[in-house]
């Protein structure tokens, strides 16, 4: 049973949010969890977000099939982050220029699978 589950324009750059994907990738959903949960990153928040759409994504569509799931037999099968728009935006600098801010976004994708898939 695969579902996924995409949070778009993160307004966070996709390289924090990639140190914070790539220690749950390949886990079971629970541990996945607890890593999130536990985390220092602020881009954990985003992930667990997605995350937990994700199961209830699953968790619907095996309710449309008349099965019943269960979470704990689910696992972190993909999980990518893509890079989103960046925002371009402008500060002051000395002598009268401007200098460049770039405001990064992330797409962040998480697919759940059960483990027998």
């Amino acid at each position: 049973m695969e579902a996924r589950a995409i949070a778009r324009h993160i307004r966070m750059s996709p390289r924090k949010v990639r140190l914070v994907v790539d220690q749950i990738r390949g886990l079971s959903v629970n541990e996945a969890y607890a890593i999130l949960q536990f985390s220092k990153k602020s881009a954990a928040e985003p992930v667990s977000k997605t995350l937990h759409s994700a199961v209830a994504n699953a968790q619907v569509k095996a309710q449309d099939e008349g099965s019943v799931l269960d979470v704990d037999d689910l696992m972190v099968h993909e999980v990518f982050v893509d890079e989103g728009p960046t925002l371009r935006r402008w500060r002051a600098a000395a002598q009268g220029r401007a200098a460049p801010r770039r405001h990064r976004t992330s797409h962040i994708t998480v697919v759940v699978n059960t483990k027998e898939a």
